[in-house]
This record gives structure tokens, sequence and C-alpha cells, in this order.
């Protein structure tokens, strides 16, 4: 981590984030002074992550969502995040490369961490998607996935699952993604319009 005091960041996560997010050297400064203003610790955690969250979604309820994502993110699993996980957690999950994203998406579907995925894992994932879809956006969604549960059965079938105790291995779901955009849509909320709200908040 850089200095906290100094408000400098490191020169190798500065390289290591403008190569993985493609942020300028600019752009990472002022995110990281924004930062240290509002983490002077130098590291967020959960509760602090969801309330950021929130500020993308003022019509929603994204907790869950960023309850996930943030699991997702926190690698050693101990409650927080650093600048660096923080700006690569915002950064994949809404301007990443298609593979960037999947191999992300693979580990926030993956709950318990066992190196695959259950229907039921793809079910808790969709009914936080679901709180974050406002009532008026919901009302277009197309019948067959206009329900946690309808959209959960479209995406198992997708993939050729037809019990609900199959699994999904990592090669499974990015290879199916790949092949099928609809799958692609599915498991995503939105992507465009968190694009944009990203980039409303940028500092």
């Amino acid at each position: 981590m850089g200095n906290s005091k100094s408000g400098a960041l490191s020169k190798d996560i500065l390289k290591e984030l403008q190569l993985t997010t493609k942020f300028t050297e600019d752009e990472l400064c002022a995110w990281y002074q924004s930062f240290l203003h509002g983490y002077p610790s130098g590291r967020i955690t959960r509760q602090e992550f969801e309330s950021v969250y929130s500020k993308f979604f003022p019509d929603a309820d994204p907790k869950t969502y960023a309850q996930h994502v943030f699991r997702s993110f926190d690698t050693n699993n101990d409650g927080t995040l650093d600048f660096k996980e923080y700006v690569i957690a915002l950064h994949m999950t809404t301007m990443g490369k298609t593979n960037q994203k999947l191999e992300w998406a693979f580990l926030l579907y993956d709950v318990d961490g066992d190196g695959s995925i259950s229907k039921s894992e793809v079910y808790e994932i969709v009914m936080a998607i679901f709180k974050m879809i406002n009532p008026e956006d919901a009302k277009h969604l197309p019948d067959d996935e206009n329900t946690p549960e309808k959209r959960v059965k479209k995406i198992w079938g997708f993939f050729g699952k037809k019990d609900d105790d199959d699994k999904l291995t990592e090669k499974e779901f990015i290879e199916g993604t790949l092949a099928n955009e609809e799958i692609l849509r599915l498991i995503q909320f939105e992507p465009q319009k968190v694009k944009e709200r990203f980039n409303e908040k940028k500092p």
C-alpha cells in the first residue's frame, strides 16, 4: 500500500492498477486521495462498501448484491478491502473486459467458494440482482425472466443443466457464457446503466 500519511500511492500499485483497470495515473491518484479522505485507515469495511454501492442505485436495494461483490474481492477474508482491491472491485463490476468479468462472475456466483456453482447459488445471486431492479424497469422484463425463479431456470437451461443438483465448473461457466450472449445478459445487472452511473460518480 502507499504511504497513507503522505497520501502517495506506491509506484508498483499505481503501475499494476493502470495495467489492470486502464485508468490513467491522474484518475488513480485522484481516486486514492478521495479514498484516503473517506477512509483514513486505508481500508474499507463491508458496511462502508455497501454504502458506496448504494449511491450507484438510489432507487433500488443493492445491499445484498454489494455483500456478494465484497466477498468476491475480499481475498484474504479479513473483512476489509484496501485501495487496490477496492478499485479493482469497482472496475471489474462495471467496466472490465468480458473475460475478466466472467472470471470474477464465477467467484461471485460461487457463494460457498467450493470451486463450482450450484443452482441454489445462482438463485442467491439472481435474487440479489432483482433487488437492484426498480419496479418500473421490472415491468418491462420478458415473461420468462421476470422473477428470480424464472431467470434461474432460464440460465440453468442455457447451460444445459436439467437436474437441480448439477454443478457448473468454472470452465463450463465461462465457455457457456461466451458461447451465448443471452447468458451474459441474464447473469449481469444492466451493465451499461451501471457503467453510466459509475462514470457519474467518479471524482
